[in-house]
């Protein structure tokens, strides 16, 4: 990687920051090759091309694209019996609605909200620290989504297939987000809606993305990819976790109220696992018996969830000392002590 016009920072770790991009590993050649190639399509506006890090070359076709031990009916008999093109086709499909749900989220909730503090919107957010880091953040966002978007470029191309995104609904996430603050009357009301969904998006994303991160068979662009994004959210949830808290101090009781319960819908939103996502990618794929797979993996409610480590968020509630205020079935969870 050239970078004889950038100016570099290593960290004690040798990981090598470049100005709003996500920490990497220098001596890790996919790592280095998905920064080359995120820093060059950045560039592209204001320089002529130039040659890119070759990312085909890290593609291997045997690979899947994403965890089946993840996919909500990995085990049912239909399933199983699959033929293996299809099921790898399918799980590529998954990897492009991963990918698109991952943009949604920064695009329709995390940086709304980031926005709505650096624009005022809540009492005692305003500080020059906080706003330079929240514009630091939706920066992050940015570099995030074209990471994602470029990820499923690849696999599209190596694949040989469209997977198109038109085929795909909004994440259930954005789905709820948008139902929430579309009934809601009042303006804080909608604001509070998206600053707690922002709130769990980034403090609980880490354990989304380490789904795919510390997954060693599939892509490794791809598990790079989550990687790269899981690094910079670690810091992104320190600053969600330090805003919730300050806006919860100066609301008043009913607000109170109200913004723990957009926090627990939140959750309920962020961890449940998208089906609707799933009838629209075996419907396209014409899968047979597809319908009747669907509705006996919902019907187990053991499956309803696909992230159980909701670490981040009892942290906060419990630093906030509300968690006996809540309701949310807390005896699912992963949570680290």
């Amino acid at each position: 990687m050239t970078n004889n016009d950038i100016s570099l920072r290593t960290d004690a770790d040798g990981l090598v920051h470049l100005p709003g991009l996500p920490s990497f590993d220098p001596t890790d050649i996919a790592e280095n090759a998905v920064i080359s190639r995120l820093a060059g399509n950045w560039r592209r506006r204001a320089t002529v091309k130039r040659d890119e890090p070759d990312l085909d070359a890290l593609f291997d076709a045997d690979r899947a694209d994403y965890p089946e031990r993840i996919i909500p009916f990995r085990d049912h008999p239909t399933w199983q019996a699959l033929p293996d093109e299809l099921r790898s086709r399918l799980l590529s499909w998954a990897w492009i609605a991963y990918n698109r749900h991952t943009v949604l989220a920064e695009q329709r909730v995390a940086n709304p909200a980031f926005a709505l503090v650096m624009e005022g919107e809540f009492p005692g957010l305003g500080e020059h620290d906080m706003e330079i880091a929240l514009a630091q953040a939706m920066v992050d966002e940015q570099y995030h989504s074209l990471m994602h978007i470029s990820a499923s470029a690849l696999t599209r191309r190596k694949r040989k297939h469209a997977f198109p995104d038109r085929v795909l609904p909004d994440s259930h996430t954005a789905r709820t987000h948008q139902l929430l603050r579309a009934q809601w009357t009042e303006r804080w009301q909608r604001s509070l809606t998206t600053l707690a969904f922002a709130t769990v998006s980034e403090i609980s994303i880490n354990a989304y993305l380490d789904l795919l991160a510390d997954d060693p068979d599939i892509q490794v662009v791809n598990s790079t990819t989550a990687r790269l994004h899981n690094r910079d959210e670690y810091c992104h949830a320190s600053i969600s976790d330090e805003m919730a808290k300050l806006v919860y101090d100066v609301l008043d009781a009913d607000k109170r109220r109200f913004f723990l319960d957009m926090l627990v819908a939140g959750l309920d939103a962020f961890v449940a696992t998208d089906y609707a996502s799933w009838t629209a990618i075996l419907a396209a794929e014409q899968v047979p018996g597809a319908d009747r797979m669907i509705a006996d993996v919902q019907a187990d409610k053991s499956s309803s969830r696909l992230v159980r480590d909701y670490t981040g968020l009892h942290s906060l509630m419990s630093e906030m000392d509300v968690l006996g205020e809540v309701d949310f079935d807390w005896g699912l969870a992963e949570v680290k002590k």
